[in-house]
């Protein structure tokens, strides 16, 4: 008898063991992965301790989200976050760890925040009241006639399609008391002749140079000076399933010289940047224009464009061209 407790408190023992380390395995993979994508809701991905974005998911069930996860979606979801070295065992327990962020339908508290300075008495009893907290709305207790808002309807990185390019007068940037700001064209009168994009502020840029539809000055003096276009694509092989990235200095030497970004953003040397998503996301080398002037980071197959070829190497050979 006391044999057979001692045999049941080992397994016992064992089963805490694995479940501790396969928790802290999905843990060590989010931070190094799906936190890239998760952490901030990059490309519509639900985010970490966000009820709301979850639930949806959650609802077609657990097997789904595993596969999901190891295979990959066509909506930008790379197989195994494109770590391609985890396990399928890692992977579910990266799904896992992000399910508990959200179990019973409570979202994470977020960090702590210093706190703002207390208003006076005074003040606080003329302030406008505080907006209610936003739940999340179930569509089968909408009764007005008025469709709920789909909270997936946009990326939440970037502003709503009915509040971008606003007109210089409420783009919080120029000054609205000026009558010159009156004077100035609105972008979106300016911008609807130009090519479309399905991303940034909506306009196909490169296109719009290659059309003759913009001709930006190469000279701020000189309105004769010509660029000095380098037509040479660089091509930087990425670990794990996503493509490889494809950097044409042609689209980008028709805007700017040279010297904007080497060498203080990149060093004219192969093997001299370390890039990653991650400085790329703290505004760091790609991230110093994408994201703020250029178009966002959540467009990934813009610069993931060059697809691998995953075939054995005999099977590469015998393709090549003799």
């Amino acid at each position: 008898m006391k044999l057979e407790r001692i045999i049941l408190a080992c397994v016992s023992l064992a089963g805490f063991a694995n479940t501790t380390l396969a928790a802290d395995a999905g843990k060590d993979l989010y931070t190094k992965t799906c936190a890239v994508c998760h952490a901030a809701g990059i490309a519509g991905a639900p985010r970490y301790g966000n009820a709301a974005e979850w639930q949806p998911r959650i609802a077609t069930g657990v097997a789904r989200l595993y596969s999901n996860a190891i295979q990959g979606t066509s909506k930008g979801m790379p197989p195994k976050g494109g770590n391609a070295e985890a396990s399928d065992g890692d992977i579910k327990a990266a799904v896992d760890y992000m399910l508990a962020s959200v179990k019973g339908g409570a979202a994470k508290p977020a960090p702590a925040v210093a706190a703002a300075p207390a208003k006076p008495a005074a003040a606080a009893a003329t302030a406008a009241p505080a907006a209610a907290p936003t739940a999340a709305v179930d569509p089968s207790s909408n009764t007005s006639g008025v469709p709920a808002a789909d909270i997936n309807s946009f990326n939440r990185l970037l502003r709503p399609i009915g509040k971008r390019n606003p007109p210089p007068v409420e783009d919080g940037i120029h000054d609205p008391a000026n009558d010159g700001t009156l004077a100035l064209m609105a972008p979106l009168a300016a911008y609807g002749p130009l090519p479309k994009s399905l991303a940034g502020n909506r306009v196909n840029w490169v296109k719009a140079i290659e059309e003759n539809k913009i001709n930006p000055r190469w000279d701020r003096n000189d309105q004769a000076a010509t660029p000095v276009v380098i037509d040479l694509n660089i091509v930087r092989e990425v670990k794990g399933s996503m493509p490889d990235v494809v950097y044409p200095h042609k689209q980008h030497t028709e805007w700017l010289d040279c010297s904007n970004c080497h060498p203080a953003i990149f060093v004219p040397q192969k093997g001299a940047n370390a890039i990653s998503m991650a400085a790329i996301l703290l505004g760091e080398k790609c991230g110093v224009c994408h994201g703020k002037v250029a178009f966002p980071v959540s467009e990934c197959r813009l610069c993931h464009s060059k697809k691998k070829d995953f075939r054995p190497a005999q099977a590469q050979a015998a393709a090549a061209p003799k």
